[in-house]
């Protein structure tokens, strides 16, 4: 029986302690912005994304990474040894980054096993699912039984985030004009998530933030039982300090096992733009 290698995209936001403590290979996209193309996560960081994107005048793009580019990871991991390979990555509702690794996958299955799944998901929602297989993996859990975990993390987790304007997801076709101006006009602040199609849809809208940040709490606990034991992960653009205060209201209202707080790159804040806030969370 070979060790499971993990591998997913640049879109999992996945802190890189985590990437390098359990060794996951990432794929990443790519963001085009003033004029150049960066490697998302590689070769632009968030920080300087955020910075650019305030200063530009045009609006980001991005592009998911070509069938080949998966091909030469595959390959490097299926080096390292006999190596089963699990390839998770971003909706592919949002992007056609999943495509792209079943079509490597053909390119490669008469040299090595690969398995690709569709997330649903983005950002650390994809991250945590993840981290919890790679360490699945790392405990020497076999190729079906990380397939498993992957699927019940999939079917189970919870995904609310809070955009600080709609502006970008409009611009960049996930929503209408019409709600996007109705939107900044009223202060009306929606509470997105995911569908199990891995589709962004609004869940709710209130009337200015802190009440919004309240109501993400109240339908995260109608969702998950306060006092239930969870794993999560708080994501954020340039709102570290609001970030952490939602972490700690996720420990005062469950059990937390384990908890992660990191940046929205710079494909996922293309599309979210700055002043993002996430939350995820998975009952075990």
């Amino acid at each position: 029986m070979g060790r499971v290698k993990v591998i997913t995209d640049s879109t999992a936001d996945i802190p890189a302690e985590l990437i390098q403590e359990l060794d996951i290979g990432v794929v990443p996209l790519k963001v085009h912005l003033g004029g150049t193309s960066y490697l998302d996560g590689v070769t632009i960081k968030p920080d300087e994304f955020y910075r650019k994107l305030r200063e530009s005048s045009d609006l980001p793009t991005t592009s998911q990474p070509s069938p080949i580019d998966f091909v030469e990871v595959y390959r490097e991991a299926a080096k390292e040894g006999d190596t089963d390979i699990l390839s998770i990555h971003l909706s592919s509702a949002l992007s056609g980054t999943y495509q792209s690794a079943l079509l490597a996958k053909s390119m490669v299955e008469s040299e090595f096993k690969v398995t690709v799944l569709d997330s649903k998901k983005a950002s650390f929602a994809i991250g945590l699912i993840v981290v919890e297989v790679a360490r699945a993996a790392k405990a020497g859990k076999s190729i079906d039984e990380c397939v498993a975990l992957a699927n019940r993390m999939i079917e189970g987790e919870q995904v609310l985030f809070l955009v600080d304007t709609l502006d970008y997801l409009q611009k960049g076709g996930r929503i209408g004009k019409a709600s996007a101006l109705v939107g900044s006009l009223l202060n009306i602040k929606p509470i997105l998530s995911l569908s199990d199609q891995g589709e962004v849809y609004p869940v709710d809208k209130v009337r200015g933030a802190s009440k919004a940040e309240a109501r993400v709490f109240e339908l995260l606990r109608e969702k998950v039982a306060a006092g239930s034991r969870v794993i999560a992960g708080v994501v954020h653009a340039e709102r570290k300090s609001k970030a952490e205060e939602w972490a700690a209201k996720l420990r005062e209202q469950y059990e937390v096992e384990e908890l992660t707080i990191t940046d929205v790159g710079p494909v996922i804040g293309t599309h979210t733009g700055p002043g993002v806030l996430g939350v995820i969370l998975y009952a075990e």
